[in-house]
């Protein structure tokens, strides 16, 4: 695996490491899709006693044991004032730029000072070789869904045009979605909450080491 720069902000640092080892288990990555509600990860249990001379853990004639496999490891860097979020696994480079960092209200034109954020990701991408990149969209549940899938697109539609543009690279291809108020990260009924929900997620493939 490569070493991964970091963006040159204040980070506090929040380190999720979930490194399970199964027989004969299909590695699972952590970002198939867009961000997950929270809460929905397995919970921290009491382990189990096993009796290693229980005669149901013997293996079959014949059969023999799948190699063990780590699942993934993630890491959450998100900046003091919470308007950016790294997440890195081990498949998988995805940032979390909220949207008033990005646009004005019920706006999808960049800001000024969006477009260094947004060029700062596109370094990350070339110097993981990415070709594939996803740009997802989200927003809050003020106002109708319609309207919500709608901005959501379009404010991902321009972060990709920027990524483009910086990019300038014909074998990169795009996936971007607009998800509206669907995949919240925080409670809708405060404002804070609403605030990490409107957000816009760039995501793509780590080196292979």
């Amino acid at each position: 695996m490569t070493a991964t720069p970091r963006l040159a902000l204040n980070f506090t640092t929040a380190t999720v490491m979930v490194a399970t080892t199964l027989l004969g288990a299909t590695t699972v990555h952590a970002d198939e899709g867009p961000s997950v509600p929270p809460g929905t990860e397995a919970s921290a249990t009491a382990p189990v006693k096993v009796d290693p001379n229980d005669p149901d853990l013997k293996l079959p004639d014949g059969a023999t044991l799948a190699a063990p496999k780590v699942l993934d490891i993630k890491q959450v860097v998100e900046d003091q004032s919470g308007d950016e979020r790294r997440e890195d696994t081990n498949a998988d480079v995805k940032f979390a730029l909220q949207a008033e960092v990005l646009f004005s209200k019920d706006s999808a034109k960049l800001g000024a000072r969006s477009k260094a954020r947004i060029a700062a990701i596109a370094e990350e991408i070339k110097a993981q070789n990415a070709t594939k990149v996803r740009v997802f969209g989200f927003t809050d549940n003020l106002g109708s869904s319609a309207h919500g899938d709608v901005l959501s697109r379009r404010r991902a539609t321009a972060v990709q045009n920027y990524l483009d543009d910086e990019l300038a690279d014909a074998n990169i291809t795009y996936e971007v979605r607009g998800y509206g108020e669907q995949y919240p990260i925080a409670d809708n009924s405060t404002e804070a909450g609403r605030k990490k929900n409107r957000r816009v997620e760039v995501s793509f493939p780590r080196t292979e080491s």
